[in-house]
């Protein structure tokens, strides 16, 4: 038990050890200061604008930043459709697997395009090479725009007044050369060397162990499985995900694949800092974001180390902790705070079934992507985070009674508006989303029999989870459900769009309406925002708007699951 926390211990260290200088590197990225990748990508990035006839210098408006934005994600969206709906005459599908009807090829293109990877299907046998190339190569896409994104944030914060936030394209492109793919590249010669496959042959045909013969999914795996995990993508490429051995060998891989997780979300907190010189803030942030993830970690690894109260009544040893649904090879412990890291940011991937978690523990699971930005998925776990600072800010305001400012602009009425309704808007996709399927499934529950193995307080925790994946566009889910229907496919897509999008498009109007006021110098009465008592303030109003507003629904879940153990026992 004791090597196991050492391990988890282990992992976070190595994040925070990496995050820091690798946040310092993503701020001068951003503020095109030299780095000593430069040398390498700047002739790649030429040949990019070059080919497509874009000015990178061109610096565009906060709305031309979301037209574009949008654009082009619609353009990757009609392309994947097309790849997964024609894979079976496509190129790159050696072992002839079908195409995707219409309605799963939009859930996946949505879910892949929004950074969500939400899988109604499985990998390894109902995608061709090239549906999988297509779908890694939206794991770059997305994350980079995330990125991207949110490096027009924080040049809006800057101290000083202007409507010009760079060039959404450069960040685009920075984000993909200079960050994402030598990070990744590193990760998948790792896997690779510790055995995760990486080929463009069919299946291999294996006697096991009994003596019998098996054909084993194989393809460009470790490629896609270390932008996964670094993009907080999490998709993966066998329907098991990383709780397969071909994707996550062993202990060391489960190391790197954890780290990646964090390793950006958390870097670009401090690449805050160092972009805005206010470092005070980003350790703020940082702080507040830590203390809601420990408020999280800390009770799932309990739970999950002192096992399940329901197979401990049985008389059944549990010395590992609750085993059901975990790979030995990782323990309990190390699954149960990769649960929490995948569901914390928009991550999704795992390496054990979250459909076996001990109850609180599946309610911690779902806290984090309810609330959403416990440093959050690449990019846009800041920009969930930015409008609870403007929130706190407008409130903190009205309690010393002074006019309501941050980084020296005014907060006012518009402002505070978007803000409210962009963090109102989470929790009424998921519990909307969660009434209908409740409704749906009680009205005629033989109709609806093959949704749910695990009927009650279980299966309507099922529910809840999955409209909180894809709203949070996280993509894990409590695989009891049976998803891959018209009623799952569609609703959770367009949950997915409008769960990436909107919380996307409000941010990025407060923080550009904000960029174009007269910048005001702090004075004596001014709100400071970079202290422990601001922190606070903001760790409040995260945990009235966002943790309280799903207490029912959880109430009506895991809770009500929790405490019929407790009363059976």
């Amino acid at each position: 038990m004791n090597t196991e926390i050492l391990g988890v211990i282990l992992m976070y260290a190595t994040v925070v050890a990496l995050a820091i200088p690798l946040g310092r590197y993503i701020g001068k990225v951003f503020n095109y200061e030299k780095t000593w990748l430069d040398k390498i990508f700047n002739p790649l990035d030429k040949l990019f604008f070059k080919l497509s006839g874009i000015n990178p210098g061109n610096e565009m408006t906060w709305k031309q930043h979301l037209v574009t934005l949008l654009t082009i994600n619609g353009f990757w969206f009609i392309i994947s459709v097309f790849v997964l709906t024609n894979m079976s005459w496509l190129p790159l599908n050696p072992d002839n697997n079908p195409s995707m009807s219409w309605d799963l090829a939009f859930n996946t293109s949505v879910s892949f395009v929004s950074n969500t990877n939400l899988q109604h299907y499985s990998g390894e046998t109902s995608l061709s090479y090239l549906g999988q190339l297509i779908l890694m190569l939206w794991q770059f896409i997305s994350a980079a725009t995330g990125i991207a994104i949110c490096a027009v944030v924080f040049n809006a914060m800057k101290e000083r007044t202007t409507e010009k936030l760079g060039n959404f394209f450069s960040y685009f492109v920075r984000s993909c050369t200079r960050i994402l793919f030598p990070i990744a590249f590193i990760g998948a010669v790792i896997l690779v060397f510790n055995g995760t496959p990486m080929t463009f042959d069919g299946k291999d045909s294996i006697i096991t162990l009994e003596g019998a013969q098996q054909n084993i999914s194989r393809g460009p795996a470790a490629a896609f499985i270390s932008i996964k995990q670094l993009g907080t993508n999490g998709g993966g490429y066998y329907g098991p995900n990383s709780t397969n051995p071909m994707e996550n060998p062993n202990y060391l891989t489960n190391i790197v694949e954890t780290v990646f997780i964090f390793l950006i979300p958390i870097s670009l907190v401090f690449a805050l800092g160092f972009i805005l010189k206010r470092r005070k803030l980003a350790i703020m942030i940082y702080g507040v974001m830590t203390a809601g993830f420990l408020c999280l970690v800390i009770p799932t690894i309990y739970f999950e180390m002192n096992g399940n109260p329901a197979i401990a009544e049985m008389g059944i040893s549990q010395n590992m902790g609750s085993m059901e649904g975990k790979e030995v090879r990782f323990g309990s412990a190390a699954s149960a705070y990769w649960a929490i890291n995948t569901t914390n940011t928009s991550n999704g991937s795992v390496n054990a079934m979250h459909d076996s978690l001990t109850p609180l523990s599946g309610m911690f699971t779902m806290l984090g992507m309810m609330i959403n930005s416990f440093y959050g998925g690449v990019g846009v776990g800041f920009i969930n985070f930015y409008v609870f600072i403007i929130l706190a800010v407008f409130i903190g305001g009205l309690m010393v009674g002074r006019t309501p400012e941050f980084l020296g602009k005014k907060v006012e009425a518009k402002e505070v508006k978007i803000a409210m309704m962009i963090a109102l808007l989470h929790p009424l996709m998921i519990l909307g989303g969660t009434a209908l399927a409740s409704f749906l499934y009680a009205g005629n529950p033989e109709a609806y029999a093959g949704w749910l193995n695990n009927p009650g307080y279980h299966g309507f925790g099922e529910f809840l989870y999955e409209f909180c994946s894809a709203s949070a566009n996280n993509g894990s889910g409590f695989e009891g459900l049976g998803d891959n229907t018209p009623f799952w496919n569609i609703s959770t897509g367009l949950i997915m769009l409008f769960g990436r999008y909107l919380p996307i498009i409000g941010p990025v109007a407060i923080a550009g309406m904000l960029a174009s006021k007269k910048y005001i110098p702090e004075s004596a009465g001014t709100l400071k925002t970079e202290t422990s008592t601001f922190g606070i303030l903001v760790f409040a109003v995260i945990a009235i708007v966002a943790a309280l507003a799903f207490f029912p629904a959880l109430t009506l879940g895991p809770l009500a699951e929790y405490f019929s153990f407790c009363v059976a026992n």
